[in-house]
């Protein structure tokens, strides 16, 4: 699944190519991902302008010359991508933005934005620009992981009150926005927490620490491009880099970096976890 920094990565990349674009035409071979319908899309954003491409969480949120946002989740294997006008769609192809632009000689209604998914599971969901800060209310997302954002002693309160174990309770993204499965591993790897221990017996040295590590190893991902495992591709076609630096997810019966010991894989919540049992004890 695409996590935080893969996201702001494809974020990066699009708003390269598309912003000041105009939306011509809007089609789908799988309406069902586009949750408040296609008819809707189609009669709101044709001939508007892309003016921006923000983030939260895991969310991308189109912008445009209207009053509406057009928010994006890619789930598990969702990636975007531009191609030439007539370029014969691929298998896992569902939605296509016909994209002209009024720079340079004139008009070239020639470029497609594809929305592609093997699993059909991304959204897309078109809301008013003044219901963007209720939707993720609604939707209980936590701080984005900053220094300006993401405040110590609320991650700490919240810890200290919950009986949750720590993997996955960073997980569902009420502590902080962003982390899925592969980061929370190495989160935990460098915090030297164990996976299951439970939230409120975290020390206030280990609070600090995980804090931080949350802060770096995302912002050094970012940096990097992404992980790319399994199919994940930037916007640019390209592999991220961040899979060369992972240091416990995918590393099961590999010597841990730090002690040598063997690194192990086992289930918390139901998600395959990798830590090293000498390292994170609980």
């Amino acid at each position: 699944m695409p996590e935080l920094p893969e996201v702001e990565t494809v974020r990066r990349g699009l708003s390269q190519q598309i912003i000041g674009q105009k939306i011509v035409k809007i089609e789908s071979s799988y309406p069902r991902m586009i949750l408040t319908g296609l008819t809707e899309l189609q009669e709101q954003l044709t001939n508007k302008v892309i003016t921006g491409i923000s983030r939260r969480g895991k969310y991308l949120i189109f912008e445009f010359d209207a009053p509406y946002r057009l928010i994006s989740h890619l789930r598990m294997e969702g990636k975007y991508r531009l191609e030439k006008g007539g370029t014969q769609p691929l298998k896992h192809d569902h939605i296509f933005v016909s994209l002209a632009s009024n720079q340079g000689s004139g008009e070239h209604p020639d470029q497609i934005l594809v929305y592609a998914d093997v699993r059909k599971f991304g959204t897309w969901e078109l809301i008013g620009a003044d219901a963007l800060s209720t939707y993720f209310k609604q939707k209980k997302i936590g701080p984005e992981p900053t220094p300006m954002d993401f405040d110590e002693s609320l991650f700490a309160e919240k810890l200290n009150h919950s009986a949750k174990k720590i993997k996955p309770y960073l997980l569902e993204q009420t502590l902080v926005a962003g982390l899925g499965n592969i980061y929370v591993d190495e989160v935990l790897f460098q915090a030297k927490i164990h996976p299951e221990t439970i939230s409120s017996e975290l020390t206030t040295k280990q609070i600090h620490l995980l804090h931080d590590t949350i802060i770096e190893i995302l912002q050094k991902a970012t940096n990097l491009g992404g992980s790319s495992i399994r199919t994940y591709k930037n916007s640019f076609g390209k592999q991220g880099e961040m899979q060369k630096e992972l240091k416990v997810y995918g590393k099961k019966g590999e010597k841990c970096p730090n002690c040598n010991h063997l690194i192990e894989k086992i289930k918390v919540a139901g998600r395959g976890t990798h830590y090293c049992p000498n390292c994170q004890k609980i």
